[in-house]
């Protein structure tokens, strides 16, 4: 049996002229950088990409590795600490601030999600949050962080998992909805 609220999801209804990431000419420039330099299979240097995202506002530490096919949609939302370790196909996808801090690793195929959908309005309208990765976090391959998610100090998110929520410093979380596993246990 289908149940009904009575009202309907209208597409038509759609606006998000409230959000504004930067001007035309800003966003057109960014798409085509991307595109060629950080969004390709092409293995340009880490500094090289590291300097034209710096050239577009993005708050860069020091160390910081950059592997081929990353997507980046807006650097100047973008803030990373030292010695970060962006795998090959990493999508962030930054409508807002995402901070990475120092020794966080994103895996291969990572996504960061900081926008949504407002699945009760019928609009649908758009909703935005950022994420932060605290330090020595690992983000494991194809795994997904959703909007408004703080990853914890050194906290680990396994291979293909999604965190919806907050994840506690030094827990190990597993699946989707990622839940904690355990705690992460580090030797030198």
């Amino acid at each position: 049996m289908e149940k009904t609220s009575g009202a309907q999801t209208n597409l038509s209804a759609y606006n998000n002229d409230w959000y504004n990431p930067g001007s035309y000419p800003k966003l057109v420039t960014w798409y085509l950088l991307n595109r060629l330099f950080i969004h390709t299979h092409i293995p340009y240097p880490s500094a090289f990409k590291v300097a034209l995202l710096r050239l577009f506002g993005a708050k860069i530490g020091r160390g910081v590795v950059i592997k081929p096919k990353v997507n980046i949609k807006y650097p100047w939302f973008l803030q990373i600490g030292d010695h970060v370790w962006i795998g090959e196909e990493v999508w962030i996808d930054n409508l807002t601030l995402v901070t990475i801090e120092s020794n966080a690793c994103l895996s291969q195929g990572a996504m960061l999600l900081t926008g949504n959908h407002n699945y009760r309005k019928s609009a649908f309208d758009l909703i935005v949050k950022p994420i932060t990765l605290g330090p020595g976090s690992w983000i494991g391959a194809k795994a997904t962080v959703c909007p408004g998610v703080q990853v914890g100090s050194h906290a680990l998110l396994t291979v293909g998992s999604v965190a919806t929520g907050h994840l506690e410093a030094y827990g190990i979380y597993q699946g989707n909805p990622a839940k904690y596993l355990k705690t992460r246990t580090i030797t030198s």
